[in-house]
């Protein structure tokens, strides 16, 4: 996509990370995800799963709403392709719900991966029942308006994480996490590497070896909390 000649506020081509990238991530922990990718990447907790068992992985399907309408997103739902994440810039807006059983329904039908949104929702125990991955701010039973412009696939802040659009977006019950497009597939390598040290690692906590970290009395001089001759 010539994003330079494409100042259309809704933009139809998307770059989107591969498939293969996508499964590949969908086994990791967001915590692994993020700490490999330099502790960056995850959005702001206040965007919160509505189930500790959902779980979304995919290429994100950006959308930028004004506070409290929901067109822009009515207008994504009939784009995105099947297996993209609604990922939802409201501004973290919790004044009126966004999305509810209706709509989330649809995406559902639709075959998306899952919706991320910076705002609220309602309808929380039908969509709990649904199963439909939904991650948000919180829920408020008032609804939106349907007439305000807004933008789909620009870049977007969501969770105080800048993401555009067919960037990697992983979510599990700590949170989401969003990783750049060209930077996706390097990530999967260290993200098992990490899994096998941290497995080693409660292995040998469990059996009583190394339960204090290698690394802590060092950090501790560094930092100047003990001195040149001092230890724990």
């Amino acid at each position: 996509m010539n994003e330079k000649n494409d100042l259309s506020d809704i933009r139809r081509d998307v770059d989107r990370v591969a498939p293969e990238t996508v499964h590949e991530a969908s086994a990791f922990a967001t915590s692994i995800l993020a700490d490999v990718a330099g502790r960056r990447g995850a959005l702001d907790g206040r965007i919160a799963p509505l189930s500790p068992s959902m779980r979304l992985a995919g290429p994100a399907f950006t959308v930028e709403v004004r506070p409290g309408d929901n067109l822009m997103i009515h207008a994504a739902m009939a784009m995105a392709r099947p297996g993209d994440v609604l990922v939802i810039d409201g501004k973290g807006d919790t004044t009126c719900a966004l999305m509810g059983s209706i709509m989330l329904n649809a995406c559902k039908k639709l075959g998306l991966a899952g919706v991320v949104i910076d705002g609220a929702v309602r309808d929380t125990e039908e969509l709990r029942e649904l199963g439909f991955p939904v991650y948000s701010v919180g829920a408020n039973p008032n609804g939106p308006t349907k007439f305000i412009p807004g933008r789909i696939n620009w870049p977007i802040s969501c969770g105080d994480v800048a993401i555009r659009p067919g960037d990697l977006i992983v979510g599990d019950a700590d949170g989401v996490v969003a990783v750049e497009r060209e930077k996706a597939a390097s990530l999967t390598d260290l993200a098992a590497g990490k899994v096998a040290d941290e497995k080693k690692r409660i292995a040998d906590i469990l059996s009583g070896k190394n339960i204090r970290p290698k690394w802590l009395e060092a950090s501790l001089h560094a930092a100047g909390v003990l001195g040149a001759n001092e230890s724990l």
